[in-house]
Formats: structure tokens, sequence, C-alpha cells
């Protein structure tokens, strides 16, 4: 499940601290599996754990208190809507609406094709630009209309998965 070459990764994370803190490559380890699995299992937070010598108990602790790590598979497309006051006042409920009236899905749900999952988030540092969506945790969208919403979900779906 957690190949040798993501092992090697969490090596060179490990590296960056003294050989008696180990433990506090955790975050980075959990990343890199969500980065190569897409989420973080119950199984891949025991590897994390035997790997840097924690209870598997303190690396669940750790996937459940951060909102950043998937704690179920999702599609391809992971879009996180800002639902925060600020985004709130500023069409971010609409916003989550709208995708969820144009997906056919709620909150929380992949589509049925398993390429995008639609979720409310936290604020996510770009109140200005409200309302703000972030694709894969990575890519920020800022002032989404549902024009630009629908262009989005139009550019997603047209690129067939590549992300």
């Amino acid at each position: 499940m957690i190949s040798d070459a993501t092992k090697a990764r969490f090596a060179r994370e490990v590296a960056k601290f003294p050989a008696d803190q180990k433990q506090s490559a955790v975050m980075a380890c959990l990343s890199i599996v969500q980065q190569e699995l897409g989420w973080v299992s119950p199984e891949s937070e025991k590897v994390v754990a035997d790997y840097l010598g924690m209870a598997p108990m303190a690396v669940h602790e750790v996937t459940t208190f951060y909102n950043m790590y998937n704690q179920q598979k999702l599609g391809k497309f992971k879009l996180n809507v800002c639902t925060n006051l600020p985004c709130q006042l500023r069409g971010g409920q609409q916003a989550l609406v709208h995708l969820q009236k144009r997906l056919g899905i709620q909150s929380g749900e992949t589509t049925p094709d398993g390429l995008i999952t639609l979720q409310p988030s936290e604020c996510q540092g770009a109140c200005a630009d409200a309302p703000v969506l972030l694709v894969n945790d990575r890519t920020m969208c800022s002032f989404m209309s549902n024009e630009k919403l629908d262009e989005l979900v139009d550019t997603l779906q047209k690129s067939g998965g590549a992300a």
C-alpha cells in the first residue's frame, strides 16, 4: 500500500529533524500519503505511526484534528468552497448551492463518475477575493461568480480526470 518511494520521501522529511524528534515529521508524512493516495486511510496512519515510532492513535489524532487531511476517498478533484462569514457575506453559500445544483450532489458528496467532490470549508485567508474556493488543496479560485463556477466545472469535466 505504501511504496518504497513513499517511504523514501518520509525519510527525507524525517532527516530535517533531530534523530530523537522524528515524530515531528508526522504532518509531512501524512501530507505525502495524501498526495500519493488521495486520502489518509486508517491503514496508512498505521504505516506512518510505525515508521515514526508513534502510537497509531497519536497519528489518528493529527489526521482528525486538521481538516486538510481527507479521511475518506474523494473524487479526482476536491472543491473546497469557503463558507466562513466574510465569504458568506459575499456569496460563498450561494456559490456552494450553485455547485450542488450544477453537479447534482450535496456537500460532502462525490459525483457519480468519481470526478468531483464538493466540500464546504473554513476560512482560506482570501476574504478580499470572496467568494473563494480551493481546488485539490492547491489552486485558489477567487471572485467565483456562477459563470466562473460553471467554467471551472466545464474545464474539470473536459479534462477527463487529468489533474
